[in-house]
């Protein structure tokens, strides 16, 4: 089974992800990206190669990134240590310092006992599959071992925060004055930078599940529930609150009526407003094939053409790369806006949602209606072959639900990558209709 999953290594924090192997992983990254002509023109000079490393603040991160931090001391690389930090500014801090490259131990929105290897390349971008594959071969090979004054040494990036905040305000069109926001933190990476950066963007921040203790994140908080932002923003009459996740990555949020809004409906609200500004590369958005029917149809609308990706943020970057587009996301709160990030970035996104607000002078709930929300039902069929999905008599009863729905709806069948499990989604003008074709569908896949 590969080592690399979607989103870097992640397992449970001493079960198959032990110290040994964070260890040996980062060895082995030193060994692939201590090469090319970058790097090797530095070593020639006598200099040693830099990375970063930050954490979320789970309890395994703190002898994860320690084990991480000796193997690439280990291998000659000067390691300079972030603390907990959102997974966007340590890849901010690679491309800000020009480090060769860095290394983020989180489980974004897992519970606690799991925890996670992320590593960037120079400049801060996610590694392509061939480099994480060169990586995993180089596990088992050898090591750099230098000795004496060649080893790496282990310091403190003590302005890492500051760096990112002074970023993050930085890219702002707009101050936040006279808006109240209420952040949900998930008890994660973010407890300390979002506060302090909402606030210094000059909003009122109430502010719940900021109290990391290392065992609680993501516990019933943050982006993967919602339950208490929603009652906590109109509890105290804020106008909106945003949500993070563990690694503060996504970005979710809620009107003043406690409604939720989605990422397709932050990114429309964000591509209308750049493409206004001139800022909408190509007068283009990338999302995937899950974002709802009423974004594509919202874009529409409004000159913005919509491309689309397979499930998974990396996909996303991967075209907008291609493509050098500005904005592109996913529905569960993954928005990257590439000329301030190079990945998703939850307190960047709530930041430039709130500012389009505080520059309008308009509700959120006026801001989301820009696009209508189709019904959306997800049924996951486990048990199946993936194959299943491909089958004639399911794609028979695929075109005969497609062809009922006609423009007021759609159907999409994706088969799980790592389970035998298919998942049908299905998207009508009414949660009623949705519900029967997809359960419909359903019956049909398990067949």
């Amino acid at each position: 089974m590969a080592l690399f999953g979607t989103d870097g290594v992640r397992g449970l924090a001493n079960g198959p992800l032990t110290a040994d192997l964070a260890l040996t992983l980062a060895q082995a990254t030193a060994v692939v990206l201590g090469q090319g002509r970058i790097a090797e023109a530095r070593k020639a000079a006598g200099k040693r190669l830099t990375a970063v490393v930050a954490r979320d603040p789970r309890i395994s991160g703190q002898f994860l990134s320690a084990a991480v931090e000796a193997g690439l001391a280990s291998s000659g690389v000067d390691v300079l240590d972030a603390g907990t930090l959102p997974t966007p500014a340590a890849a901010f801090l690679i491309g800000d310092i020009d480090a060769d490259f860095g290394v983020m131990i989180s489980a974004s929105h897992n519970p606690a006992p799991d925890n996670g290897i992320k590593i960037f390349a120079r400049g801060g971008v996610k590694l392509p599959d061939l480099v994480e594959q060169r990586i995993e071969e180089a596990m088992a090979g050898e090591k750099l071992r230098p000795t004496g004054g060649d080893v790496g040494r282990v310091v403190r990036f003590a302005d890492a925060e500051d760096r990112y905040a002074i970023h993050l305000l930085a890219s702002l069109p707009h101050r936040l004055d006279g808006l109240h926001v209420v952040l949900d933190c998930a008890h994660g990476a973010a407890s300390g930078v979002s506060p302090e950066t909402f606030r210094n963007a000059g909003a009122k921040v109430t502010v719940i599940g900021a109290d990391p203790d290392g065992i609680n994140i993501n516990d019933g908080v943050g982006s993967t529930h919602l339950d208490k932002l929603a009652a906590e923003v109109v509890r105290v009459g804020a106008d909106v609150g945003i949500a993070h996740d563990g690694d503060a990555d996504r970005c979710l949020a809620v009107d003043a009526n406690g409604t939720v809004v989605d990422g397709d409906q932050i990114m429309a609200i964000l591509a209308v407003a750049m493409k206004a500004r001139g800022q909408l590369a190509s007068n283009t958005l990338v999302a995937t094939v899950m974002s709802n029917l009423g974004l594509h149809r919202a874009m529409a609308e409004h000159g913005i053409h919509v491309e689309t990706t397979g499930v998974g943020d990396r996909y996303v970057l991967e075209r907008m790369n291609e493509g050098g587009f500005s904005l592109g996301g996913e529905q569960s709160g993954h928005v990257i806006m590439s000329r301030y990030a190079t990945t998703g970035d939850g307190v960047l996104t709530g930041l430039h949602l709130c500012a389009e607000m505080a520059r309008t002078g308009r509700s959120l709930d006026d801001l989301a209606s820009v696009m209508t929300v189709f019904p959306q039902v997800l049924v996951n069929v486990r048990g199946v072959e993936r194959t299943r999905a491909d089958d004639a008599d399911v794609q028979d009863a695929v075109a005969r639900a497609t062809a009922s729905l006609g423009l007021g709806g759609r159907v999409l069948l994706r088969p799980s990558g790592t389970e035998p499990m298919v998942r049908v989604m299905v998207e009508a003008t009414t949660q009623d209709e949705a519900e029967r074709i997809a359960e419909e569908l359903a019956e049909v896949v398990r067949g």
